[in-house]
């Protein structure tokens, strides 16, 4: 079994996904091409970005997964990083709202991609 595990987020526009993701979780890609982007999360994860020059990998294509992004234990923190990504103009999903699994919301990537934010008290 490998140690390590690497998250795939099909986008369209490589680059553009690059700007947008190191914006949001402040780090640099740690691997670069110009189809394929990957950031390291540490403990052996890592995001990586995939244009895929894929015909049906286009912003009409449904998708069926979310990248989820966890906060400390701490709703205030959470409520900061929300007023941060819209002053970021990133697209809202859902407003932070308290769910069985903690404080979370869910805003959207250029592609469409889902990216729920969490302060798991679990």
């Amino acid at each position: 079994m490998s140690s390590s595990i690497v998250f795939i987020v099909y986008v369209n526009d490589a680059p553009e996904a690059t700007r947008f993701y190191a914006d949001l979780l402040g780090i640099a890609p740690t691997f670069e091409t110009p189809g394929y982007v990957a950031f390291a999360l540490g403990g052996g994860a890592s995001l990586a970005l995939w244009s895929g020059q894929l015909t049906e990998v286009t912003s009409a294509v449904p998708r069926t997964s979310e990248v989820c992004l966890e906060l400390p234990d701490d709703p205030a923190e959470l409520d900061r990083r929300f007023a941060l990504w819209v002053a970021k103009g990133v697209r809202v999903v859902s407003e932070p709202a308290d769910t069985v699994f903690g404080r979370t919301f869910v805003a959207a990537d250029p592609d469409g991609n889902l990216l729920r934010v969490v302060a798991a008290t679990v």
